[in-house]
């Protein structure tokens, strides 16, 4: 075919979607509806895109040869999420998203010697994930020699040995390794991870087991919060956001994000404060589910009222793993492997003055190693709380 004369040619709009999993139905719905015949609509996916989807009339398709992968952290006991080279397999797939419907083609962004070098396949989760749940539940079957269990895919020594390590903290086995009558028992039975199964626990001794299945709920739903990127939109939401913050952290901020719409609950007030109405409802059903459970398990509902010292100290029973203190060189560290962590933006914490000791629940890999939902706390909790796993030298030496 010859090519048309230079003024046939016009020049196109763009029409750039993201597309990630948490990202809201209605945005998601954006990706599968056809372009205007003068518009190239361009997808900016993770690698859902890969293979949970398929999206229709991708001609071309561009890798940037990166991925973000959950990775658990030896060493500091944590789950973060890394960027890492993808696989050849993970390569082919995204290949494969171009062309379904016409011809098309996959433009890599690195070499073919690069490509080479790529590992076959995306390790196994199981060789890169906190084992304590799984680790747990085969205590529980009553496979007590988890060390030589045959597992499908054989997970790092190391990461066994750290899951084995974090359940005898928690006091969900013993010196021998046997499951604990009844915390080890009643854990396993909580569908939630070891260190929050932990909180929801000691939470009924403390007085603030309301509290705490509604932290807990709030944090099994993505984005309560509705951020706007530019805008008047991102001003007022973020106005809107310090109407809830508190200085204890963004746990504590969840929860008063929850009592605000139980006194509300619709979808203008959602709009009004942005704030999804779609995840406070799925958390308010998680939540209803959990205090079931709480009932059958024999554990007290009671709330702590205005007095919050309980919720925290109950946060610091079972998130203690997770402890960090600010360095005199302006970063956090953990304690136990002296790892440089940050507040995440998206933290109530960032813009407030830093705290000496915080909890964290989450950490995210980017340019540098971000905590996630955190919890001010005081050091002496550690000790108290948790004498087992910190010594009074190694806070003090902090």
């Amino acid at each position: 075919m010859g090519k048309l004369p230079f003024e046939h040619w016009r020049p196109m709009k763009l029409q750039p979607l993201p597309m990630y999993g948490s990202l809201p139905n209605s945005e998601q719905l954006k990706v599968f509806r056809r372009a205007p015949n003068d518009t190239r609509k361009v997808i900016v996916a993770t690698n859902i895109a890969e293979t949970s989807i398929t999206i229709p009339n991708v001609i071309y398709v561009i890798d940037c040869g990166f991925v973000k992968l959950p990775w658990f952290d030896v060493e500091t006991q944590t789950n973060g999420l890394i960027i890492a080279p993808v696989s050849k397999a993970s390569a082919d797939q995204r290949a494969g998203r171009a062309g379904r419907v016409r011809s098309g083609k996959a433009y890599r962004l690195y070499t073919e010697e690069a490509f080479n070098e790529l590992i076959t396949a995306t390790p196994p989760e199981m060789q890169r994930s906190d084992l304590g749940p799984a680790v747990l539940q085969l205590k529980a079957l009553g496979i007590d020699n988890v060390l030589r269990f045959s597992f499908p895919s054989s997970p790092p020594s190391k990461s066994l040995l750290s899951a084995l390590e974090l359940l005898y903290a928690l006091g969900a086995i013993d010196d021998r390794g046997e499951l604990t009558d009844p915390v080890g028992v009643t854990m396993a039975e909580i569908p939630l991870e070891p260190v929050f199964a932990k909180c929801l626990i000691a939470s009924g001794e403390m007085g603030c087991s309301e509290e705490i299945t509604t932290i807990l709920a709030m944090l099994q739903v993505q984005n309560v919060f509705v951020r706007p990127t530019s805008g008047q939109a991102a001003i007022k939401a973020r106005i809107a956001r310090r109407l809830f913050e508190t200085a204890e952290g963004d746990l504590l901020t969840l929860l008063n994000v929850y009592a605000a719409y139980e006194k509300n609950k619709t979808n203008s007030w959602c709009q009004k404060y942005f704030v999804s109405s779609k995840a406070l409802r799925r958390a308010t059903e998680i939540r209803v589910q959990m205090r079931k459970l709480v009932k059958r398990l024999g554990i007290a509902l009671e709330s702590c009222g205005v007095n919050i010292e309980p919720i925290l100290r109950c946060l610091t029973v079972g998130l203690f793993p997770h402890a960090a203190y600010l360095h005199y060189s302006g970063v956090y560290r953990t304690v136990r492997g002296n790892k440089d962590l940050y507040i995440h933006p998206h933290s109530c914490l960032y813009t407030l003055e830093q705290p000496q000791w915080i909890l964290f629940s989450e950490i995210l890999q980017t340019d540098k190693a971000y905590m996630g939902d955190l919890t001010v706390i005081r050091p002496e909790w550690l000790i108290e709380l948790a004498p087992h796993f910190y010594q009074k030298t190694a806070i003090d030496d902090n």
